[in-house]
């Protein structure tokens, strides 16, 4: 490197060159120029500090406590949030209790049906023996009453004189047919069944009970304390006794019934029969076998007020 290289460079007023204003010389003189002010760096433009130095400048603030998070809710704790406190509107109260009613029904009926199987379940084997032989009895007047029937016909086509033969079956369906209306005497072999009600508990609908179940078993003449037992028959509540057709009836009720006695007493000692339910109500029954029943209560002709004839 140069010796002038080397020499670093000398400001104008050491080296002499600059002249002073007052001496009054214009030749190549010039006013010394104000010296430089530097420009003021923006804050904006500060080289930004070191972390670690910040850090050491400024105080330690201790960082805020986060909120604790809402706790999640489980499906239950929500179904439950949905459900109460109830909004219930008008329309789900009427829905809600006729859903109460039908369910209420459904189990009053169940109930009753579970009653009748448990009775049947828990007959001995002679009793159900017994119920069998009684369904088998229907079965067979069904069947006889049938063939009935149809040798009527077979004698109405074959008969030379089917007009007299059409008079014969007249006047024998007339006399079946008083005796069923209660217009004419009846005799026959049958039972006497006397109830005897000492507590008075015994009401309208336990011998109705009595009735269509002595029905159901052949019975082809009934009748309860004087009064004929008619298709028409109806049975109320009277004070301490019971009305039939209008008429007052008291224990004890003795009921004269016209039909196969094999078949009429089993009917009414079936488990859970008519006599069973009299005696939960402690009432005594007594059921008495003969081949002798009159039943001599007769009941007027009533001519029907609607009802006609549709045969030409």
């Amino acid at each position: 490197m140069s010796d002038h290289d080397e020499k670093p460079h000398k400001p104008a007023e050491e080296r002499g060159d600059v002249r002073d204003d007052s001496a009054g010389s214009g030749n190549g003189l010039r006013k010394e120029l104000p010296q430089e002010v530097p420009a003021a760096v923006p804050a904006a433009e500060e080289p930004p500090e070191e972390p670690e130095r910040r850090q050491a400048a400024e105080p330690r603030q201790a960082p805020e406590p986060k909120p604790d998070p809402e706790p999640r809710l489980t499906g239950r704790q929500r179904l439950v949030q949905g459900v109460w406190p109830p909004r219930v509107t008008r329309a789900q109260l009427i829905v809600a209790v006729l859903l109460f009613g039908l369910g209420f029904g459904l189990a009053v009926q169940v109930a009753s049906n579970s009653d009748s199987d448990s009775a049947l379940r828990g007959a001995r084997q002679e009793d159900l023996v017994r119920i069998l032989d009684e369904l088998d009895d229907r079965t067979q007047r069904l069947e006889d009453e049938k063939q009935g029937l149809e040798k009527q016909r077979d004698e109405l086509e074959n008969s030379s004189d089917q007009a007299e033969e059409a008079r014969k079956q007249t006047i024998e369906k007339e006399r079946q047919l008083g005796i069923l209306a209660g217009t004419v005497a009846a005799q026959g072999p049958g039972i006497t069944m006397t109830i005897q009600d000492t507590k008075g508990t015994v009401e309208a609908d336990m011998l109705l009970d009595a009735i269509q179940e002595l029905r159901a078993a052949g019975a082809e003449a009934i009748q309860v304390n004087g009064v004929r037992v008619v298709a028409s028959t109806y049975l109320t509540d009277s004070g301490k006794g019971v009305g039939v057709d209008g008429n007052k009836i008291n224990a004890p009720y003795r009921f004269k019934v016209i039909g196969k006695s094999q078949d009429l007493e089993p009917a009414l000692n079936i488990p859970g029969g008519v006599v069973q339910t009299l005696e939960k109500e402690q009432a005594t029954v007594t059921i008495e076998r003969s081949t002798d029943i009159v039943v001599d209560a007769l009941r007027a002709a009533k001519r029907p007020d609607y009802a006609r004839s549709s045969s030409q």
